[in-house]
């Protein structure tokens, strides 16, 4: 099994920055892919950001493009999201989860494992 524990949450205004993290644990060899997803309240989750452990095949939903970036630090086995230019639209729940590919990870049912989650709320 894998867990995954999200931190770097807050409260940021609008055009500020954030960096989340995604510490992994567990079973780290079985990693195939890491995504960043997020929930606003009454929205569905949604794929923010995925990339294969090995760093490839990275995508972003178009409202994050060039905005977002997902990189990974394979030492520390984590996974960050850094957020630039906020918007309030950007408000929700963040969580990592793990799944067989960046592919798969657009299908957010197909995600394995999931983290619990971190606050991101953006004021205007």
């Amino acid at each position: 099994q894998v867990q995954l524990v999200e931190s770097g949450g807050g409260l940021v205004q609008a055009g500020g920055s954030l960096r989340l993290s995604c510490a992994a644990s567990g079973s780290i060899f079985s990693i195939d892919a890491v995504g960043w997803f997020r929930q606003a309240p009454g929205k569905q989750r949604e794929l923010v950001a995925a990339m294969n452990w090995s760093g490839a095949n990275v995508y972003y939903r178009d409202s994050v493009k060039g905005r977002f970036t997902i990189s990974r630090d394979i030492a520390k086995n984590t996974v960050y999201l850094q957020m630039n230019s906020l918007k309030p639209e950007d408000t929700a729940v963040y969580y990592c989860a793990e799944g067989q590919s960046t592919l798969a990870l657009i299908n957010t049912r197909s995600a394995r494992y999931w983290g619990q989650g971190t606050q991101v709320t953006v004021s205007s």
